[in-house]
């Protein structure tokens, strides 16, 4: 078997080689990273300690160059390389086609994991999303805006205990159920009682 691959070998020109020695180990990896994101690995390190909870950083937002993008451009490079020469392109119309197709993936590539970030939500508070919903006392809100209470209320999907104010004759007691109807200064919650 071993003389059969030696003897294959002999046969296939630089660029052949080239391609074939590019594609082997490129999609055994590439196999590999996919199998590690299916199980879970693909993640590897987001346990460590590190300052990625800095304000303002956003990242990168469109990541052209990253070890996956090159594993997946060498992968579809030599494949594509290799179908190339089979079907008789010159070498140099082998390299254009497989230097677009490795190019094209890597931006496919780029742009799946661009957009799905896009679509992740970024968990930060906005008040003007709890405007119209009920929610229920939790510390006394006093009348005519005197005193600072607070309610708790399910805003964005979660329950969050936010500050509130009221401008009813009475103070609201604990236990209460209000309407939001305004959102002051986006940090204080306006209530009310009295709605139907």
């Amino acid at each position: 078997m071993i003389e059969q691959y030696t003897n294959w070998w002999e046969t296939l020109t630089l660029l052949q080689k080239i391609y074939w020695s590019l594609a082997v180990p490129f999609t055994l990896f590439f196999l590999l990273q996919m199998l590690m994101t299916l199980i879970g690995g693909g993640d590897m390190g987001d346990d460590l300690s590190t300052d990625a909870e800095i304000d303002g950083d956003t990242g990168i937002p469109f990541q052209f160059l990253t070890l996956k993008n090159l594993v997946a451009f060498f992968s579809i490079f030599s494949w594509t390389g290799i179908a190339c020469l089979d079907s008789g392109l010159s070498d140099g119309w082998s390299l254009v086609a497989s230097s677009v197709a490795g190019l094209a993936m890597m931006l496919i590539m780029a742009s799946i994991f661009y957009f799905l970030s896009k679509a992740d939500e970024s968990g930060n508070l906005k008040m003007s999303n709890a405007k119209g919903k009920l929610g229920e006392v939790y510390l006394t809100i006093a009348s005519k805006r005197n005193s600072i209470g607070q309610i708790q209320i399910k805003v964005q999907g979660s329950l969050r205990t936010l500050e509130a104010i009221t401008d009813d004759e009475t103070d609201i007691k604990t236990g209460k159920v209000v309407k939001v109807s305004d959102v002051i200064d986006n940090n204080l919650l306006l209530v009310t009682a009295n709605f139907s």
